[in-house]
């Protein structure tokens, strides 16, 4: 098939702040995998050169290899020169949402087959008479209970019985099953009968995938656990076929180099790590995006910060404050409403915490049954891709309405290497919307962009209000590539008045893999009250996760120092839910019990205000993440020296707010010298995005190449 390419090499020294600097030197390459296109960034001591190609969806591994063969020509490097190869991707996710994973059983204790079917007691919507739940990950059909029981402490009350378990196998070799999910009730405390289940079936079906529960979620709360080790097990087999692709196909090219895979959690695993739970890849494309937000951040010297990302699928949005994001356990996938908690498949995973909205470039505009205009989540991907494209697609897409608003260059898009065809975008937007609603081209395109602008400001707002942030006080750090087209007004809106755009802003989450440090969490369920503390068996369980978690970490930190963090999940005896609660002790003493209180107090009190005196505390479990050391970069100073601009053209654009077609000046990033000015309305083209100052902003570019827009008064 025929891939566009877009490409671009800029100046930029070797980051050495730590991430993944910190662990290996010389040339490192970071890989993002998205729904519409494949991003390739590669950096060493002379330069970095980045790649965007279309996405190839039915062999991904083709697009990184394309895009790794562009880059590497571009900054006139062999393959053998690469010394880390860092990868994230979105293919967990998307075979999760349209359901094209391995055909897998899950084996479960006798009574509990439907544990996967009926989920939580409370409905995400109450009042909806005809809610749709979303469907498990393995059918009724191919889950098997066995007899088995294993109490909350670890005692076995029944022993598994290994006949039903043999008795099993027949009916997987029938299905055509290619990855089991074993999940027993109370394996995290005991997985004694899970491991037994695992070596029965290795002896009579050799070169099965199988999930142990205990192993990818050791942690109370069986729906979860069954969840996560299910979907872990549906994804595993395509997963390991993808990297053993990959793997070959780069060292065809002669990159002899680790590989590194990006984990949802904002760190980076082995590959062998990634193969056993790929389950923690999930969030890995989006995770790099934030990471890149807070380095940009630390060198900015900003403390509250709203990283935008909005590529061609989706757009995802994470407040970062004090250069940390907030960190979570759980993520929801394949939600049927969208943001509707309890509406998807939970995964108990480490995530960091943002919202995900389908609002990328390529997301659809249509009109909907009450004849308003909607937008997303389904996308046009990168296949057949938007109209303007000129491949086939027929649908009109946010790209389509910025290319009929003119906020879109053609000359220059994707460094001209993708001729885009605005007559179609013309007739897309026209069919789609203006037609039914009696607008021409332009006005239906406005309408398009201002629903999706809305939906994304909606989603901030509510993430702030949840988060206790105040979007107002944030700065924007926008990039992917639809970002910087959109910022502007997402800031008017949210009542913003500072936007960052950094350098290579298209390619943002592939640059953020190579600011990851190498990290791996581990949790484990222990569940004890404070009163009655054991802390030899607490330090036991921290003694094992400790090793666990170095045994991964060490595999893929080359060297580099490593730092340990740990956390108590702690709730007053009877709440539904803990709160995470740091241990500053790398082990526990009898006289901590106050401590632990203390802390507890302070996290209570900080999150809700208030605190219940003379209540009893519980901890459920235990976590425990060691990671490579991330030093925030040194602030950079700004350009004292304010210099006017000469555009390099003009271009004509639909204004939003007359509806008449206007002229305004356009700019080539690459022409801007370090303190060039200019004021709104005005198009900044580069080969990967564009950014679209509007009325009332006035742009800036300060060393180390950012854009910075601020709000005029």
């Amino acid at each position: 098939m025929i891939t566009e390419k877009g490409l671009t090499a800029v100046a930029a020294g070797t980051n050495t702040h730590g991430g993944s600097d910190a662990v290996h030197d010389g040339v490192r390459v970071g890989v993002d995998i998205g729904g519409t296109f494949t991003d390739v960034v590669l950096e060493g001591p002379g330069g970095r050169a980045s790649a965007k190609v279309l996405t190839t969806p039915h062999a991904p591994e083709n697009a990184v290899v394309d895009a790794l063969e562009e880059v590497l020509a571009a900054a006139g490097l062999a393959a053998g020169d690469v010394g880390l190869l860092l990868h994230g991707t979105t293919l967990a996710t998307n075979a999760i949402l349209q359901r094209s994973g391995a055909c897998t059983a899950f084996i479960t204790t006798s009574g509990f087959r439907d544990v996967l079917e009926v989920g939580y007691e409370s409905r995400y919507d109450q009042y909806d008479l005809m809610i749709e739940k979303v469907a498990p990950i393995v059918p009724r059909r191919l889950r098997f209970p066995v007899p088995e029981r294993v109490d909350s402490a670890g005692r076995i009350i029944e022993p598994l019985c290994e006949e039903a378990v043999r008795a099993v196998v027949p009916q997987l070799v029938e299905a055509g099953v290619e990855s089991v999910a074993v999940g027993f009730l109370h394996g995290y405390a005991n997985p004694r009968h899970e491991r037994r289940v695992e070596e029965i079936l290795a002896g009579l079906m050799p070169g099965l995938s199988v999930t142990l529960a205990s192993e990818v979620c050791p942690e109370v709360r069986e729906y979860e656990r069954f969840t996560t080790a299910s979907v872990n097990a549906y994804v595993r087999p395509l997963m390991e076929g993808y990297l053993a692709r990959l793997e070959e196909l780069v060292a065809g090219l002669g990159l002899r180099c680790p590989i590194l895979l990006m984990t949802s959690g904002g760190g980076l695993a082995t590959i062998e790590t990634a193969r056993r739970q790929p389950v923690r890849l999930v969030e890995s494309g989006p995770a790099g995006g934030v990471l890149l937000a807070r380095d940009i951040a630390a060198r900015a010297g900003l403390d509250k910060v709203m990283s935008f990302d909005m590529g061609g699928t989706t757009a995802k949005i994470c407040f970062i404050e004090d250069l940390e994001p907030r960190r979570a356990r759980e993520f929801e996938v394949d939600r049927q409403a969208r943001f509707m908690k309890g509406s998807g498949l939970p995964l108990r995973i480490p995530v960091i915490e943002m919202v995900e909205i389908g609002a990328g470039g390529g997301s659809i505009a249509r009109i909907d049954r009450l004849g308003r205009i909607s937008v997303g989540p389904e996308s046009a991907g990168a296949e057949p891709g938007p109209a303007g494209y000129g491949r086939g697609g027929e649908d009109a897409t946010i790209t389509d309405a910025d290319i009929v608003l003119g906020r879109i260059d053609p000359d220059g898009f994707a460094g001209g290497r993708i001729e885009l065809q605005p007559a179609l975008s013309v007739e897309a937007v026209d069919r789609a919307v203006g037609a039914s609603l009696q607008l021409d081209a332009g006005e239906a395109a406005h309408g398009i962009v201002e629903i999706v602008d809305e939906t994304m400001s909606n989603a901030a707002r509510v993430l702030a209000v949840e988060e206790g942030k105040v979007a107002s006080e944030q700065t924007i750090i926008a990039f992917g590539g639809a970002a910087p087209l959109h910022a502007c007004r997402i800031a008017e809106k949210l009542g913003i008045d500072r936007i960052l755009v950094p350098v290579d802003a298209g390619v943002g989450s592939a640059i953020g893999f190579l600011r990851a440090p190498v990290a791996y969490e581990v949790v484990r369920s222990l569940n004890m009250r404070l009163s009655s503390l054991d802390v030899d068996a607490v330090n036991r369980v921290l003694t094992e996760m400790r090793e666990e978690a170095r045994g991964v970490v060490q595999s893929g930190a080359f060297g580099a120092p490593l730092e340990e963090r740990r956390v108590a999940y702690m709730r007053y005896l009877g709440q539904g839910h803990e709160i995470t609660v740091p241990l500053e002790a790398s082990e526990l003493r009898a006289d901590d019990v106050r401590t632990l209180q203390d802390a507890y107090d302070r996290e209570y009190r900080r999150l809700y205000k208030r605190i219940i005196p003379d209540a009893d505390v519980e901890i459920l479990s235990w976590g425990l993440t060691v990671s490579t050391a991330w030093e925030p970069p040194a602030p950079e100073t700004g350009a004292d020296a304010r210099l006017s601009v000469r555009p390099a053209g003009q271009r004509q654009i639909h204004d939003t707010r007359s509806g008449a077609a206007i002229s305004i000046p356009l700019y080539r990033r690459a022409d801007i010298p370090v303190g060039g000015e200019l004021a709104g309305p005005a198009l900044i083209v580069e080969e990967q995005t564009s950014t679209f100052v509007t009325h009332g902003f006035r742009a800036t570019l300060v060393s180390g190449g950012n854009i910075v827009l601020e709000r005029q008064q």
